[in-house]
């Protein structure tokens, strides 16, 4: 029988994985990083200086107006609302990503990689959906994360690092290497590419494989799609479709972890 994990390893691996959710989603959300309202800014300083001014006004609007991180109507979103878009777009690509495994069929179903890498993409968005409740701090968010994915409780003190064996150095080490792509990516091209996201991703997933017995706790499609997932070549539809199902429910426990059990 396999040894039970124990809160303080589920710490031990979701602190440094957290720490590096965070800068790439942080920066997603801050930096303009589709360009829209520096694309506005541009608008109104020189590309539209000679256009009407009422078509100037109405092509300005219609780039603030997109719902995306960076631009105005993003900033009068609800919480709520902000985290259905991080589900709906980004949970897109984070599931295709994760589906990929399943082209194998059942084969790659036996590995731990779906799992490593479906935990990894809930991780992620969970993070993203922390960030638009005002949840930024680490231990809060290893928290939501135990709480949503892996039905435990964890304190408060040991998620947030306040215990003797915690090293903090060590743990910044292990969360840099995990994002060394990202941070090479945005080094040479000044922005991270897709391939970058999605190597991260991958090393993201294997950050979690020290608590492999938890990863098959997260929420997942239904026996439907666990039968398609098994077979090869359409098993990737079937595992895409179970990890959409997986991140809607993600989402509506981390709505209910964050608006009524978060303290």
């Amino acid at each position: 029988m396999a040894e039970a994990i124990s809160d303080r390893q589920v710490v031990a691996v979701l602190r440094p994985f957290v720490r590096a959710c965070g800068p790439m989603l942080d920066a997603l959300r801050e930096s303009d990083p589709f360009g829209l309202q520096a694309r506005a800014q541009r608008a109104e300083d020189d590309d539209l200086a000679e256009v009407e001014s009422g078509l100037r006004a109405k092509l300005i609007h219609g780039l603030t107006s997109v719902k995306v991180p960076g631009t105005a109507a993003w900033t009068r979103m609800t919480g709520y609302d902000r985290s259905s878009w991080w589900m709906n777009r980004v949970g897109r690509f984070t599931a295709l990503l994760t589906a990929i495994p399943g082209l194998g069929g059942a084969l790659a179903d036996r590995l731990p990689v779906q799992d490593a890498l479906g935990a990894a993409s809930q991780g992620l968005l969970l993070c993203a959906i922390a960030g638009e409740y005002g949840v930024t701090d680490v231990g809060t968010r290893v928290r939501l994360i135990a709480w949503v994915l892996f039905e435990r409780d964890i304190d408060a003190d040991l998620a947030a690092g306040k215990h003797a064996e915690h090293d903090d150095a060590a743990e910044a080490d292990e969360a840099a290497k995990l994002t060394e792509e990202l941070t090479a990516s945005e080094k040479k091209h000044g922005k991270a590419t897709v391939k970058a996201a999605a190597g991260t991703l991958w090393r993201l997933g294997r950050g979690l494989l020290g608590i492999t017995g938890e990863l098959e706790k997260r929420p997942r499609g239904n026996i439907l799609h666990r039968a398609m997932g098994m077979l090869p070549v359409v098993g990737a539809a079937g595992d895409y479709l179970g990890e959409r199902s997986g991140l809607r429910v993600v989402w509506k426990r981390a709505h209910v972890w964050l608006t009524e059990r978060r303290t």
